[in-house]
């Protein structure tokens, strides 16, 4: 028990108020929200390569299949006469077969487009930037959200 000259410490209870209050009401800190990647990073096209690539170019891939379960495998894919020519989107294999219709041969994912024309354009801007990937630390992609309709 708390005799009336000893103080009790609230300040854990407040917070804890402030934050389910902020979290009912809608309102976040912004320390919270995630902040969107820029367009033409490597952050802007991470999700759409763990979403509809990684599935399939991921650690129980094919031999013939190009990996790019990590920003290392994915940087031996750039290059002026490789999968991703840094600057050049439409000269990309890796951009072409995303863009084909679904009728074309070789167009990915195989049994239809999972990939929106949004994030089509990500993979577009990126390229156009270089394809820049994060140097200096190892990054693992992981598949993320259902089986691309081709698996």
């Amino acid at each position: 028990m708390h005799t009336p000259s000893e103080k009790r410490n609230t300040a854990p209870y407040l917070t804890f108020g402030l934050f389910a209050w902020l979290l009912l009401t809608g309102c976040t800190p912004s320390l919270l929200k995630e902040t969107p990647a820029l367009p033409g990073t490597f952050a802007s096209v991470r999700s759409v390569l763990e979403q509809n690539c990684v599935h399939c170019h991921g650690e129980n891939r094919l031999g013939h299949m190009p990996a790019f379960d990590s920003n290392h495998a994915l940087t031996r894919l750039i290059g002026p006469a490789n999968w991703i020519v840094p600057g050049k989107p439409e000269r990309s294999r890796f951009f072409q077969v995303v863009t084909f219709s679904d009728e074309t041969p070789m167009a990915m994912p195989p049994s239809g487009h999972a990939i929106s024309p949004e994030d089509m354009d990500r993979i577009r801007q990126w390229i156009k930037a270089g394809a820049p990937t994060p140097e200096g630390k190892k990054i693992r992609l992981k598949p993320r959200g259902s089986l691309p309709r081709s698996v």
